[in-house]
């Protein structure tokens, strides 16, 4: 199992939480600079031209750029407060060159989240519901960073409803 770990801005992947997804599968976190660009799709995978990647897991900007990339590739994502209304309109990426599947997603958002403002995720998820599986979950209390025990809870139900 190949996982591609999307940060967010200005962040990187923690070793607690490496360690955790280590239980699942290989890592690739790339370290990705969103200063100039947020939306680096294809920049992202041309770092593993040679890995076949399983699952995407993303955490903010690294969630939106996951959500893409799940459309794109035809993989799962798990992902934690993404902008979604962010998302460009229209994105100009290439032909797949993989084999596609369900692109399932699971969405956790933060309902007192003062960085990515979870209405605007629903909106844009309102708007643009596919026919691919969506499972979401909203916290009530939660802000905008994800604490380590929520973080394996989720990993583990996310990797639990996979059939790798």
């Amino acid at each position: 199992m190949n996982i591609l770990y999307l940060h967010g801005l200005k962040s990187t992947l923690k070793e607690k939480k490496r360690r955790i997804l280590e239980n699942y599968g290989n890592v690739f976190a790339p370290d990705i600079d969103y200063s100039k660009e947020h939306i680096q799709p294809l920049q992202i995978l041309q770092n593993y031209p040679d890995i076949e990647i399983n699952v995407i897991i993303g955490s903010s900007m690294g969630a939106l750029n996951g959500y893409i990339i799940s459309d794109w590739i035809g993989r799962p994502a798990l992902l934690f407060n993404p902008p979604l209304s962010k998302h460009p309109e229209n994105i100009n990426l290439p032909k797949e060159k993989f084999t596609r599947v369900a692109s399932s997603k699971q969405i956790l958002l933060g309902g007192k989240d003062d960085v990515v403002d979870p209405k605007e995720t629903l909106a844009f998820l309102s708007d643009h519901l596919q026919e691919d599986e969506l499972e979401l979950k909203i916290y009530p209390g939660l802000g905008h960073r994800i604490p380590l025990e929520l973080f394996e809870e989720q990993v583990s139900h996310f990797f639990s409803k996979l059939c790798y």
